[in-house]
């Protein structure tokens, strides 16, 4: 049996449903992965509403689900690092970690650390990579400038924040008014309520701002921008044409690393860096989960647990 939450057409969370589907066989490069958990993006939703057809054109039906930690079955032609029994976690790098067996290369995967569970794994591939590559698509981060991290109650926004303090930087967070403590706990210098306050008119100057939400709150950060600051956006695919004249913007999209995956992994078992788990659902939870991916949810990541 291989289970798999797919869609055969764009729209609401009823296009949402369990397929029964082949188990996939290895290719050249690649393990087969009994996935245990998955994590849960904001991703999932948009690609399920057909709001990134042109970004991420996919043949219909398709496997939702970006990320995994699992065992690893068998192993391709030509993979070397990885035996069976091995537990992993990665990226995939396209579409298709919703299944309860998935194909996958193997140079995308980390080992799980001793320690940390499946639940505690399939949180960090995707959240980490973004905001650890997000935060230096502009360059080089440097003591000392002002970064303001929209979203930095998330998955991807707590670990941005944390990464941001570790560089050296001053730290601006718009998040909600519950999340507040949350923020300030992972090393926010600053936290605006994204609610009550415009960050607009309380910061200046500011070197980056990473953009996690899109919307309102990027076409407003256009205005707090110092000479030769950055908007870097995951949320707005447009943002390059959005920009004001003389302003720079970019759209970024995490690629897969294993080095930098296993080495965050490595900080995260430590208790160097902290990831949170906003809750743990059961797979029979997933279309729902992926519903609410869109209107906020305590701090952290939600992870789907594909044994319960």
């Amino acid at each position: 049996m291989n289970r798999a939450v797919r869609i055969h057409g764009y729209g609401g969370a009823g296009v949402v449903q369990v397929d029964q589907i082949d188990v996939p066989a290895p290719g050249p490069g690649e393990v087969l992965v009994k996935v245990q958990a998955a994590g849960v993006n904001a991703l999932d939703w948009k690609i399920r509403q057909g709001y990134l057809q042109a970004a991420f054109p996919l043949p219909l039906p398709a496997t939702l689900g970006i990320e995994l930690a699992g065992e690893v079955m068998v192993v391709g032609a030509g993979v070397t690092g990885f035996a069976p029994g091995d537990r992993v976690m990665g990226p995939l790098g396209r579409l298709g970690a919703y299944a309860d067996v998935v194909a996958i290369a193997a140079d995308r995967l980390a080992l799980v650390p001793q320690a940390m569970d499946f639940t505690q794994a399939a949180a960090l591939p995707v959240a980490s990579l973004t905001a650890w590559q997000a935060l230096r698509a502009a360059g080089p981060l440097r003591p000392g400038q002002q970064v303001l991290i929209h979203g930095a109650a998330g998955g991807v926004g707590s670990f941005a924040v944390q990464f941001a303090k570790a560089a050296g930087v001053v730290v601006v967070a718009t998040a909600s008014a519950s999340s507040r403590e949350h923020v300030l706990a992972l090393g926010a210098d600053r936290v605006i309520d994204r609610h009550a306050e415009r960050f607009e008119e309380q910061v200046r100057d500011v070197d980056l701002v990473l953009d996690l939400v899109g919307g309102d709150a990027l076409d407003r950060s256009w205005q707090v921008l110092a000479a030769g600051g950055a908007i870097v956006s995951t949320a707005a695919p447009d943002i390059a044409g959005r920009a004001p004249a003389g302003q720079r913007g970019l759209w970024f999209m995490m690629v897969p690393d294993q080095q930098q995956l296993s080495e965050i992994a490595a900080l995260v078992a430590a208790g160097s860096v902290r990831s949170t788990i906003a809750r743990v659902v059961a797979f029979d939870a997933l279309a729902q989960a992926i519903e609410e991916s869109h209107s906020g949810h305590a701090p952290g990541k939600v992870v789907v647990d594909f044994t319960r």
